[in-house]
């Protein structure tokens, strides 16, 4: 009797345990692309939005994103949107960010057996001359500079915040630049596109060329190019072997 006694009350137990356990979510999986583009002619920074269709936050503008499919990684479903959505032959991209809050998605209504959604983020960045959009309808997708994003479905600010504060912390350490910028560039280019980004205070241009030229990591090419008045420009490239000993230190653009 006393055996019993002892199973019943394990029983009890494991019966109490079960139904104090918290249920498990059941997730769906997204991911969503920050495109950014800088606009060195207008000194601006870019996002590119498209305007969603569909049972979802119809007719409002969004990051473009999809859930992912069967037998899809991540990363293949990054660029599967991208190659949806721009073509461009140079691009930077890279993971960003999981966003998951409660709620972040309407369709976590629980009318739908409390399916949670997750954003898994990218942040990429393109070179804005040559990306070309892709869409049915012009009107559904647009580059965005970055002080006129409407407010977005879902939590896509967040996202776009986000993913301008990687940029950013990117370019001062990594390069990242030079994966978007032509094969060959002048010293005013590559200045034009850290000034759009950072705001035209962040250096003279004569402090940026002396500190750049110092790292050693720019080869002259031998050629010059005349864009616009002025003396012709020496062409430079960038040296990723002769950055290798820096990749680790901060602050090493800037």
């Amino acid at each position: 009797m006393e055996q019993c006694g002892e199973q019943d009350n394990t029983d009890i137990l494991a019966l109490s345990s079960e139904r104090a356990a918290p249920e498990l979510a059941d997730f769906k999986v997204g991911v969503d692309n920050a495109i950014f583009s800088v606009d060195v002619a207008e000194s601006r920074v870019l996002v590119l939005l498209v305007r969603r269709r569909g049972d979802t936050a119809t007719g409002q503008w969004s990051l473009p994103g999809t859930l992912v499919r069967r037998g899809e990684s991540l990363e293949d479903a990054a660029y599967r949107v991208l190659a949806e959505k721009i073509r461009v032959q140079n691009l930077y991209l890279e993971q960003l960010y999981t966003f998951g809050g409660p709620g972040r998605d309407p369709r976590e209504a629980p009318d739908r057996f409390g399916v949670r959604y997750l954003s898994v983020s990218y942040f990429a960045l393109v070179q804005h001359e040559e990306a070309q959009l892709i869409s049915e309808d012009v009107r559904d997708i647009a580059w965005y500079p970055l002080d006129e994003v409407p407010k977005l479905a879902f939590d896509h600010n967040e996202i776009v915040q986000y993913g301008y504060r990687r940029l950013r912390n990117k370019l001062e350490y990594s390069p990242v630049a030079f994966e978007v910028l032509p094969e060959a560039f002048t010293l005013n280019e590559l200045y034009q596109l850290y000034t759009s980004v950072f705001g035209a205070n962040f250096s003279d241009y004569s402090n940026f060329r002396a500190r750049l030229l110092k790292l050693g990591v720019l080869s002259d090419t031998g050629i010059k190019v005349s864009r616009g008045a002025g003396r012709p420009a020496t062409l430079y490239s960038f040296d990723f072997e002769a950055f290798e000993p820096l990749q680790d230190k901060p602050m090493v653009f800037i």
